[in-house]
């Protein structure tokens, strides 16, 4: 089978937090062993990663250093991290494909992706970046810089910024020519670079697009077979963190759309993905989209585990 893999943050970063590269790279060898073993069965992968915690860093240590040096353009702050990201990847998954004994080029290629200069997510931000902080932490940086800050899923509070969908990845001709080659690909990383189109040609936007969403383009324009989005649990669940959590197995589209109007998933968590599986099958009514754990990954590719989406019951 054909496979988009859209990893989320629990496979990119130490669950403590760390923002070391070493803490990163070594996170991100185990997450590559998990993609090693699904290569092992005969998919055909290509690997779409966040980059939430990675580009707040990135442009906080620029605008730090401001007095010192001018501070970056924040599409400039999402490209150093698709670079960055993308080359940790690239190396650990070449490891791990030499490891299970696969002989398969691995490419992480800088992608851009089209927003709407108009799309309301600039005048609503919503995607989470950067790391945590406390209610007077939080408090503090929207005085002093500006920052819109929301509590993000009980786990503290967390600078949030524009989030456009995507429209078009303006390399998807490149990832289809690579993938053809038999490469695996690692590309919309951090959900690709946004930019809007101008008279004069491309021009970058400050924003993040969210990974989720963006490989669920990514398995339109290349025909998979399967979106696979990973993230911290082993199923998505209603009611969740309380004592009458349940979590799902399944999940039809009108399901999670009565889920959805319950306002059951997180806005800066589950619904992104929520909402990616479900654009993805309501397009491909044939195809599947599983949401699971990075640890369960293999085990959902063969239907064992996760919360599948379907169009019917």
């Amino acid at each position: 089978m054909k496979l988009v893999i859209a990893l989320g943050g629990n496979a990119l970063q130490s669950g403590k937090g760390e923002a070391t590269a070493q803490a990163q790279l070594q996170v991100v060898k185990e997450t590559a062993s998990y993609v090693g073993e699904i290569l092992k069965k005969g998919h055909q992968v290509a690997v779409v990663h966040g980059n939430g915690p990675q580009v707040g860093r990135i442009h906080l240590a620029s605008e730090t250093a401001k007095d010192v040096t001018p501070a970056m353009p924040f599409d400039v702050c999402g490209a150093m991290s698709q670079g960055y990201i993308g080359y940790h990847l690239q190396q650990c998954l070449a490891q791990a494909l030499k490891t299970q004994g696969i002989s398969k080029p691995v490419v992480s290629l800088v992608t851009q992706m089209v927003v709407d200069k108009n799309d309301p997510g600039f005048t609503n931000p919503t995607k989470p970046i950067g790391v945590f902080y406390s209610k007077e932490e939080a408090d503090k940086l929207a005085k002093e810089n500006g920052y819109v800050m929301k509590e993000d899923s009980g786990r503290g509070f967390r600078r949030v910024v524009a989030s456009p969908l995507p429209l078009r990845i303006c390399e998807i001709d490149s990832v289809k020519t690579l993938m053809d080659a038999d490469n695996l690909v690692i590309t919309c990383g951090g959900g690709g670079i946004p930019v809007i189109e101008t008279p004069n040609g491309l021009e970058g936007v400050a924003a993040v697009i969210d990974k989720d969403f963006a490989a669920e383009k990514l398995a339109e324009e290349i025909n998979a077979d399967m979106l696979i989005i990973l993230t911290e649990v082993e199923k998505v669940a209603i009611n969740f963190g309380k004592p009458n959590q349940e979590n799902l197995s399944s999940l039809t589209v009108a399901q999670a759309e009565t889920y959805i109007k319950e306002g059951q998933f997180g806005v800066g968590s589950m619904l992104p993905k929520v909402e990616a599986a479900l654009k993805f099958i309501k397009a491909y009514p044939n195809k599947k989209a599983v949401i699971t754990s990075l640890n369960k990954a293999v085990d959902a590719v063969e239907g064992q585990t996760g919360t599948v989406f379907s169009n019917t019951p």
